[in-house]
């Protein structure tokens, strides 16, 4: 089972970044998907996280309105649309997925979460 994410860089504060993360090793509609992110002397944190069968979103306060989590079974990729950053998104981003079952509300907390990819880095200048 392998997580990778990708899609980060370096932005402007007000720009836009969409990051990805391919699943693989296993089915990937069965999992709950989420983003976390560490900033540098900080702890992680729940960015957003999508059911197994994309239904049910949830977010971060810090991120709603401006950031979208999507993805494509088919394609064994989950999504995230960053728009409207600020130098406090810059952060270590990570994907992960939840064993939970497709049609429930995902978790926000990373206790739940089972196998994490190697993270991308989102950096926003000001």
């Amino acid at each position: 089972v392998q997580l990778q994410a990708s899609g980060g860089g370096l932005v402007q504060a007000g720009g836009s970044l969409r990051l990805s993360c391919r699943g693989s090793g296993r089915t990937f509609s069965a999992y709950a998907m989420g983003w976390f992110r560490r900033a540098p002397g900080k702890d992680r944190e729940f960015v957003a996280a999508i059911s197994g069968n994309g239904e049910h979103t949830v977010y971060a306060d810090s991120v709603k309105g401006r950031f979208t989590i999507s993805r494509d079974n088919a394609k064994q990729m989950v999504y995230l649309q960053m728009r409207s950053l600020k130098p406090e998104d810059t952060a270590v981003y990570y994907c992960a997925d939840d064993p939970k079952p497709p049609s429930v509300e995902p978790s926000t907390s990373a206790a739940d979460y089972d196998v994490w990819g190697r993270g991308t880095q989102v950096t926003v200048s000001s």
